[in-house]
């Protein structure tokens, strides 16, 4: 689905997949924010706290200043985690759920970045695509580990205190590509293929949905949810509403 927004295009799209039952992932994109989580812990479960952390996201979709951005992704996250927290804590059978997020606020031409677990954000600008999140996977984290960890998540929203995000501060510039997802696309689809599917055209929508369609050619086994983003050089009118998708859609 597209949408535009201050200095920004956007295009959403969420998918089951082609092994799993349920969408356990999540999405939000708006007119200043950018979401995705992939939830952990089943398919009820991991689609509740998927669901929870990005609707606890979604009030944060307003004007920001630009030097407010970290302190507010920061609070957004807290209150995503206390709302996993709070679920939890009302039904014993979602004790063990959690989810990954990946988020950007953006000021103008600057955004903040929050990132916790393995989902990822990407930069495509001048050809050259770049991850600007780091999978907090314990292959990444021990030295020397077995790459047999690598799907294992060392770090992820879960209700518990310490569970703190990565946070840092971006500038773009008109013509960046900006690509938040899941690990159902990025798990299974190489960098070049991804890279190659974002430089095929301004048609967003289609993007991610050739973005979805190589997840599903590769298999599908997992949710496969992707929100692209471009950066456009004027101030745009907001015409359209935002969006959840996948689980935060289904649940809110």
């Amino acid at each position: 689905m597209p949408g535009t927004s201050e200095f920004t295009r956007w295009a959403a799209a969420s998918d089951r997949g082609r092994v799993r039952e349920a969408n356990e992932d999540a999405a939000y994109a708006g007119h200043w924010l950018y979401a995705v989580a992939d939830g952990l812990g089943g398919h009820v479960a991991g689609a509740i706290a998927s669901a929870a952390a990005i609707m606890a996201f979604a009030s944060y979709d307003v004007p920001a200043d630009s030097a407010d951005l970290a302190g507010i992704l920061a609070v957004a996250v807290r209150e995503a985690n206390a709302a996993i927290r709070h679920r939890a804590e009302e039904d014993k059978a979602l004790r063990g759920m959690g989810t990954t997020l990946t988020a950007m606020l953006w000021s103008g031409f600057t955004f903040g970045l929050a990132h916790i677990g393995d989902s990822r954000a990407y930069r495509l600008r001048g050809g050259q695509l770049r991850q600007l999140t780091e999978d907090h996977a314990l292959h990444n984290l021990v030295a020397g580990a077995s790459p047999v960890l690598a799907p294992i998540i060392a770090r992820y929203l879960d209700g518990r205190p310490d569970r703190s995000p990565d946070l840092m501060i971006r500038k773009a510039m008109p013509g960046d590509r900006y690509l938040l997802c899941s690990d159902g696309l990025s798990s299974v689809v190489p960098t070049g293929d991804i890279r190659v599917a974002l430089e095929s055209g301004n048609d967003l929508a289609q993007i991610t949905e050739r973005l979805t369609d190589l997840a599903n050619t590769a298999g599908g086994p997992d949710n496969i949810t992707a929100v692209l983003i471009d950066v456009e050089p004027r101030q745009r009118a907001i015409p359209l509403q935002p969006i959840t998708l996948g689980a935060a859609a289904a649940l809110a």
